[in-house]
């Protein structure tokens, strides 16, 4: 039997659209927003990095040109609402929060990565895509809810996203088949960002 060919690119979005509306929302109900700030705030969450990204790169947001990428943003949001009620307090940092946001971080980070190869962007700047489309949705709904955004207060929520950009681009370099890049660099996004979570990493203050 043959398999048909599977969109990378796809596959990662909608994991990412789901994990980051989840997270998004659960982050709006530890800040006690009523249900429509927990709507608004997952589907920023989810939209806001890859809509940034579109621009960046000169061409429409994905979620402007479509329904597909709202409604799955909205998917996420309703199943953030049946995870709440089951939650009963603080959200923040359950499992169920911090792994969906590592989930849609790795995603999102092998997005980047790939729409940049796609807008030829120098190795650079496909890292700057990578790193962008990760953290981007999560710092503007901080912003939203009146909070310093995590990517400046927490140097191991951005550098797994450089991480795994840099491991799309040696993947790449050394030929690998299509898909194995983008797999290499949400594989090892999320796996640093549990890592970081687990034992507290830190980079140096000055």
């Amino acid at each position: 039997m043959v398999v048909a060919d599977v969109d990378p690119f796809a596959v990662m979005n909608v994991v990412g659209l789901l994990a980051f509306a989840i997270a998004g929302a659960l982050k709006a109900a530890d800040a006690g927003l009523d249900i429509f700030g927990v709507g608004v705030l997952g589907v920023v969450t989810a939209l806001g990095g890859g809509t940034t990204r579109d621009v960046l790169v000169d061409r429409l947001p994905a979620s402007l040109a479509a329904v597909g990428e709202m409604s799955v943003a909205l998917v996420g949001v309703g199943l953030a609402l049946v995870l709440i009620h089951s939650l009963h307090g603080q959200v923040r940092d359950h499992p169920a929060f911090l792994t969906s946001d590592a989930i849609g971080l790795s995603a999102f980070a092998a997005t980047g990565a790939l729409v940049g190869v796609q807008a030829g962007v120098s190795p650079f700047g496909i890292v700057i895509l990578a790193t962008i489309t990760a953290v981007g949705g999560g710092s503007i709904a901080d912003i939203l809810i009146g909070r310093v955004p995590v990517v400046l207060r927490d140097d191991f929520y951005a550098t797994p996203a450089v991480v795994g950009g840099v491991a799309f681009l040696v993947a790449r370099a050394l030929g690998a088949p299509t898909g194995v890049p983008s797999a290499l660099c949400a594989a090892l996004v999320f796996t640093v960002r549990m890592l970081a979570l687990r034992y507290e990493w830190r980079l140096p203050q000055v």
